[in-house]
């Protein structure tokens, strides 16, 4: 397993504004996913990063004044990467599309499907998106309506449209559209979830059009290396990230090795509005040059507030500060992994943030560790004690652990982060109830049931080291917090050293092991006080 690399990316992000919980919420689920694998054992690489050329971000830096380059630098620097460090992301690779690696891979990408015969000159007549960086076929323009009255509008994502006139080269995509049709049907998991599929297999369908593949009416891009009064379209290099990051198109030796290595990757996260760059374009592109197609592509719905899907319009973008400044990173990652299914569309609010904070966070594991931490310092000087014979009540948590172990991994596998969670969650229900019904502070009053009491507080203690491990890639740093409270660290060792397969395997925590309480993983919040704009 140590040779295979399971090899993960987001999207790379638009830098013409700050990010929202939607770019969050794709970075989140990959880390979810990708940490869950390293629990493993398993190599992994985690590749994010952004986006910064195109038609768009020149626009906005000139709205504000700047030089492009000033301006998505700033942004980077400013948000983009301290986005991550919010959320608690541990991505392996940051790439920017301004880096001298991606443009030179870009560079060898495009001269190898021109010496190919994929590449050929022509005018594109037709409409253009500068919002999404899409071109748009007459089919699929239709007149805008209320507030974009007298406009031209996608009917793919509403988006306005602009009519345009250019020499361009193009892209040989209608000579792959019965290859594309046949590759998805041999590969049904190529595309999930089925909606996602559903669309792209209908949209490939009604028949492909060549695409343009440059543009030469302004200059933020990657320069055509056989004609410098061309740059590259942006999604035709942007897509390219995939494999540039892990040395596509490098001189060097080792990067070469390390591409045939790494490629292709295991699972793109995109959004469900690019799926069709991703499921359609980006393979077509990959088969004319002969190289291998990425295993998954995986498209998650909108996160809805309010019922409305989130935009700068309608006010209603929500940056990942405002959640994790109140409710902390550990909090934000398991809400996004848990409240919505991945693949769906999902409404939030600050409401059910904070009710799932104060009642599956605070009250159920939270409040579940403080018993068991307290009981075993009140009963037994905060030295864990040595368990009795099992009854069928102890076997039935030691069964379900193990059950809730395989579903959850499973789970993963099939790219459903909230199943996972959900499975895992089990055993924190599970053992709040085998605490309440085996009532250890009655049972303390017996000494001659003193074995019983201990065996009940070492099965409790074992289940949260189980809890420490399988939801440590969902949340990273109360679970260090949990395992240190358990002496799990001296006794049994670092908890990213832990296992998954391992988790369900009784009798790790040594009688003996100092127990501590810590300060509350969850604490209590005023949501009066702390919701925005209170």
């Amino acid at each position: 397993m140590a040779d295979r690399t399971f090899y993960v990316t987001t999207p790379i992000y638009y830098v013409n504004d700050a990010p929202h919980i939607g770019h969050g919420y794709t970075t989140t689920m990959g880390d979810v996913l990708t940490r869950w694998h390293r629990q493993r054992g398993e190599s992994v690489f985690y590749l994010t990063g952004v986006d910064e050329h195109g038609q768009k971000v020149l626009r906005k830096a000139e709205a504000n004044g700047v030089d492009p380059q000033e301006w998505v630098d700033g942004l980077v620097e400013r948000e983009w990467k301290p986005m991550l460090a919010t959320i608690d992301v541990a991505n392996d690779d940051f790439i920017r599309t301004t880096e001298s690696r991606h443009e030179v891979g870009t560079q060898a990408f495009w001269e190898r499907l021109r010496d190919r015969d994929a590449v050929y000159k022509g005018e594109f007549s037709g409409y253009y998106s500068v919002s999404s960086e899409e071109f748009v076929g007459d089919d699929d323009v239709v007149d805008g309506e209320g507030d974009d009255e007298g406009f031209k509008i996608s009917s793919l994502d509403g988006s306005r449209v602009e009519h345009m006139t250019e020499s361009n080269y193009f892209f040989r995509l209608s000579d792959y559209q019965q290859q594309l049709l046949d590759f998805y049907e041999a590969n049904p998991d190529f595309i999930a979830p089925a909606s996602a599929r559903n669309e792209v297999i209908s949209f490939v369908s009604r028949g492909l059009t060549d695409l343009s593949i440059s543009r030469s009416t302004f200059d933020w891009g990657i320069r055509v290396p056989w004609d410098d009064d061309h740059i590259f379209y942006v999604w035709i290099e942007a897509l390219l990230n995939y494999v540039t990051a892990v040395g596509y198109g490098s001189a060097d030796s080792g990067d070469s090795e390390r591409f045939e290595r790494m490629w292709p990757a295991d699972v793109h996260i995109v959004g469900k509005d690019i799926v069709r760059f991703h499921a359609i374009i980006w393979p077509a592109m990959l088969m004319a040059a002969g190289l291998p197609v990425p295993h998954r592509v995986f498209a998650h719905g909108w996160i809805l507030v309010g019922g409305q899907k989130m935009s700068k319009s309608k006010a209603n973008g929500i940056h990942p500060n405002q959640i994790v400044e109140t409710f902390g990173s550990d909090a934000y990652r398991y809400y996004f992994s848990r409240a919505l299914t991945f693949g769906n569309d999902g409404s939030i609010s600050w409401e059910d943030i904070g009710a799932r904070y104060h009642a599956e966070l605070a009250n159920g594991l939270g409040n579940l560790a403080s018993r068991v931490a307290a009981m075993v310092g009140k009963y037994f000087d905060g030295v864990l004690p040595a368990a009795g014979p099992s009854t069928p009540a102890e076997d039935a948590i030691i069964e379900l652990v193990a059950t809730a172990t395989a579903d959850a991994d499973a789970a993963i596998d099939a790219i459903a982060p909230q199943d996972a969670v959900a499975a895992v969650w089990r055993i924190v229900d599970a053992l709040n109830g085998y605490v309440t019904e085996q009532q250890p502070w009655q049972v303390a009053k017996d000494e001659s049931q003193r074995e019983r009491l201990g065996t009940i507080l070492a099965t409790t203690a074992e289940g949260l080291r189980a809890l420490a491990v399988l939801l440590h890639p969902v949340m990273p740093k109360a679970t260090v917090v949990l395992w240190e409270s358990l002496g799990a660290v001296d006794a049994i060792g670092p908890l990213a050293d832990q296992r998954i397969a391992d988790a369900p395997r009784w009798g790790q925590l040594p009688a003996g092991t100092p127990i501590t309480k810590s300060p509350a993983l969850f604490p209590r919040i005023d949501l009066d006080v702390a919701e925005p704009g209170a």
